[in-house]
């Protein structure tokens, strides 16, 4: 594993770096020597935030904590990535080509049954072309936190969310 660290408003120290260091090295059980994993450490106000990424064949696996201390953040990202890495398994390697960057004795581990995601409800809904702007007026009207919708100006499906600190974001496909 490749571990790369950066930092956003803060002095990246010898004893942070062996923090990350040391507790993501537990991740190595997972994945290949060859696997990336980009680590953020940054601070806003008294916000003490970790965002670890690990680009794998097909997917993302990401986690971000926050805590008052950044040594706390970085204990609960690894626990995240790791609960993460069990849960989903299965669906992480469903498709073989994306086992490349997981260790065998992972991928061959028995998993439970009981961590299957089980979807209990579907949608339909028509979709209207609308702009961008219009659909996080009505993402707010329905009080939800996202809004899929046709957009006006490109004809594709898109999504609207809702970000911390009141913003809003847009996810566009890129085919």
């Amino acid at each position: 594993m490749h571990i790369t660290i950066t930092g956003k408003n803060i002095d990246l120290t010898d004893g942070l770096k062996s923090a990350v260091e040391e507790k993501l090295g537990k991740l190595e059980k997972y994945f290949t020597e060859d696997t990336a994993i980009l680590v953020t450490l940054s601070v806003e106000k008294e916000r003490q935030k970790i965002e670890v990424t690990i680009p794998v064949k097909g997917n993302i696996i990401r986690s971000e904590q926050v805590s008052n201390d950044m040594y706390v953040s970085i204990d609960l990202v690894e626990e995240v990535i790791e609960r993460q890495l069990k849960k989903y398994k299965k669906k992480i390697i469903s498709k073989h080509q994306n086992a490349a960057n997981f260790k065998k004795e992972f991928i061959e581990k028995e998993t439970d049954l009981d961590d299957e995601i089980h979807i209990i409800r579907s949608k339909k809904f028509d979709m209207k072309p609308m702009y961008p702007e219009d659909a996080c007026v009505q993402m707010e009207l329905l009080g939800h936190d996202f809004f899929v919708f046709c957009n006006a100006e490109t004809e594709k499906v898109n999504v609207v969310y809702k970000r911390k600190g009141g913003t809003y974001g847009l996810i566009e496909p890129e085919l």
